[in-house]
């Protein structure tokens, strides 16, 4: 076994393994028998591609190249394509308008070509049982106004154009049909509210010839989070709300009557909607119920066991786990059908793949592995979840991260060596990181850095009150947490307390940003896409967010100040450090012009930087050749700060004011 340096060891998980050796897998659906899902293919640009497994088990591209199932509804999509017999619906990414493909033939497009200065985006379909009509989100833009968000309702055939059947609110989603095709349900929300602070759920009725019946509110309100309407096959309304506190499952949803708690628990059984089409629980053709219930051990797919105990007039609901290898089910797609249940899932040894499960036999199916590339086992780091204090302003209050070691079964380290840290910030803030296999993760502990990924205050799994920690701390208790999750493994004696390094993109790189530049723990930081200027953001991002920062800042503009001196970029005298800045050159949600001022201060200062841009990317990198050149150039700029020498070749980077 070789003795050699940390973040110097050979490793067979290559940053091309990384950026080429698998798929990103989304949006699962059943049609009859027929299994469907998304790949994104890195390798194609991007792009996005429906695949389809009929019941015969031919698997086959739904569309051919030049299609693109991606919509830019929210900027952040999701809910891209729906299905009603071999009909597929789905917004092509190029000019955002709805197509319909049947098998064996071209897709026709059926909603109209963007006008020069207008563009619509379609997101979140679904098709009326008879197959007549589509309800979707339509979310319209015009020059120079705020986006319009809407609910339509349009023929299939597309012989005539959409017509807006809800409207008078911020924000629409989740429209969900009866199984007779009679009722209509939604969700919808208005500034400043995001979609996990409070959304209310409407119900109206559904004529044959596509005419919405006056809508009533069934749950929810300004303080209470609505997450996945369903119907159930019986046709009984179902919904999540977290109005205890944690993201339960009700029932029996009627217009004037209070919906029942089924088996209330203190765990989480929705998930952010920053997407469109999230699904955590499901209806197989039997009537079951599945569910996915999160905590802090991981996420366990369970079916919900309801009695009905007539002589004491009530029911007893109790969660059943179903016993299954997988612990972590991100994106959230969980889908009944004729074939049984498909979801996405993954675990701490593999990544996401699409699973098929049968629910008589128990049998589960690895239907589309999200990696094509063998990995070694021996090379794979397991997270270890660690609880560390927290500065939240209450006695005992913790934080929570996963701990990924140093894992090489080929290499050791001289023994009175530690290994620099990563602390990964995450994207969000309100999301979480889960512990299945990433290897971009495993890129860096097989090289020889440990990795701490932050599941800061304001993260989703823990509750609303852990959610809501981070309301009016942005930039201060996320990175605290960060902090603190470093600390404490310093203190432990795993890692090397002056070599720690933090990254994270989009609101991760806020983050990273922040602690880099109001804090003096970290000896370098990676940002991707991060927000340097929060009142910038505030005044120039889209419209799903861009009252986001109320909440977890203050109003703007009467707390400008605020925002001010929560911004890197006006005190970047307070940086000590070298810094790498990564940034798509499209990006919508975090414009270019963000990091561009940052790199002027940091060449103004005369710090150690480096900066690469990117044509073509948007918020959040997606072709192969960007994904792999963004980790090896992070990799050789720790390598560079931190004095050791890359095992890899790798193009060297261009790093400014950096001393020989």
């Amino acid at each position: 076994m070789a003795d050699l340096p940390y973040g110097s060891w050979p490793s067979p998980i290559t940053a091309e393994m990384v950026a080429t050796g698998g798929v990103r897998l989304d949006k699962v659906s059943w049609s009859g028998n027929d299994l469907y899902w998304l790949e994104g293919r890195s390798w194609e640009g991007g792009r996005y591609v429906i695949v389809r497994r009929d019941a015969a088990g031919t698997v086959a591209d739904v569309f051919p190249a030049g299609f693109n199932a991606r919509t830019l509804a929210h900027e952040y999509g999701g809910g891209s394509y729906w299905v009603h017999g071999e009909s597929v619906f789905f917004a092509n990414f190029e000019d955002q308008r709805l197509y319909r493909v049947e098998p064996g033939l071209a897709p026709t497009p059926i909603t109209a070509a963007p006008e020069l200065l207008r563009g619509d985006r379609y997101a979140d379909g679904v098709v009326t049982p008879d197959g007549r009509w589509i309800v979707c989100v339509r979310e319209r833009h015009g020059a120079g106004a705020e986006a319009v968000n809407e609910l339509v309702i349009l023929p299939t055939d597309g012989s005539a154009a959409p017509r807006a059947v809800a409207g008078g609110h911020d924000f629409f989603a989740f429209p969900r049909l009866s199984p007779d095709g009679r009722w209509l349900a939604w969700t919808c929300w208005d500034h400043p509210n995001m979609p996990w602070d409070g959304t209310v759920l409407m119900v109206a009725s559904l004529a044959g010839d596509g005419t919405v019946g006056e809508a009533r509110p069934v749950a929810g309100g300004p303080e209470e989070s609505i997450f996945q309407p369903q119907f159930s096959p019986a046709g009984i309304l179902y919904f999540i709300s977290d109005r205890t506190g944690w993201w339960n499952l009700y029932a029996d949803a009627v217009p004037g009557q209070e919906a029942r708690p089924v088996a209330p628990i203190e765990a989480e059984l929705g998930v952010p909607q920053w997407v469109f089409g999230l699904s955590t629980y499901a209806f197989l053709a039997s009537g079951a119920l599945l569910c996915l219930v999160g905590g802090s051990g991981g996420t366990r797919l369970c079916r919900v066991a309801e009695t009905a105990e007539p002589e004491a007039e009530r029911r007893t609901t109790t969660y059943e786990d179903l016993g299954l290898p997988f612990r972590s089910f991100s994106p959230a797609q969980l889908v009944g059908g004729g074939g049984g249940l498909a979801f996405l899932g993954g675990s701490p040894e593999r990544g996401v793949a699409v699973v098929a499960y049968e629910p008589v036999s128990g049998a589960t199916e690895i239907v589309r592995e999200s990696l094509s590339v063998e990995v070694d086992p021996s090379y794979i780091s397991v997270a270890e979840p660690i609880a560390f204090p927290s500065t939240y302003p209450s006695e005992g209050a913790v934080g929570h991260a996963l701990y990924y070691p140093p894992v090489n079964p080929h290499v050791s380290a001289p023994a009175e060596e530690r290994p620099p840290l990563v602390v990964m910030s995450h994207g969000g803030p309100t999301s979480a990181t889960s512990s299945q296999l990433r290897l971009e993760t495993q890129y860096f502990t097989s090289r020889g850095f440990a990795v701490v990924d932050v599941n800061y205050g304001g993260s989703t799994g823990y509750g609303r009150a852990y959610r809501d920690r981070l309301k009016g701390r942005w930039g201060v208790l996320d990175v605290d947490d960060c902090i603190g999750a470093a600390q404490y493994l310093v203190e432990r004696g795993d890692v090397d307390g002056k070599r720690l390094a933090i990254r994270g993109g989009s609101a991760g790189g806020y983050t990273t940003l922040c602690a880099l530049t109001f804090r003096d723990v970290f000896s370098a930081g990676a940002s991707y896409y991060g927000v340097a200027d929060a009142e910038t953001l505030a005044q120039d991002t889209h419209k799903f967010e861009s009252r986001y920062l109320d909440s977890l800042i203050g109003p703007y503009p009467e707390a400008a100040e605020l925002y001010r001196e929560r911004s890197p970029i006006h005190f970047t005298d307070r940086l000590s450090c070298p810094l790498i800045i990564l940034q798509g050159l499209e990006d919508k949600v975090v414009p270019p012009a963000q990091a561009q001022e940052m790199v002027a201060a940091l060449q103004a200062k005369g710090l150690p930087f480096a900066y690469l841009p990117f044509e073509g990317e948007q918020h959040g990198f997606r072709r192969a050749e960007t994904i792999q050149r963004a980790l090896e150039a992070e990799a050789y700029f720790y390598a560079k700060v931190f004095g050791f020498s890359l095992a890899d070749d790798v193009d060297p980077v261009a790093i400014e004011n950096l001393p020989e």
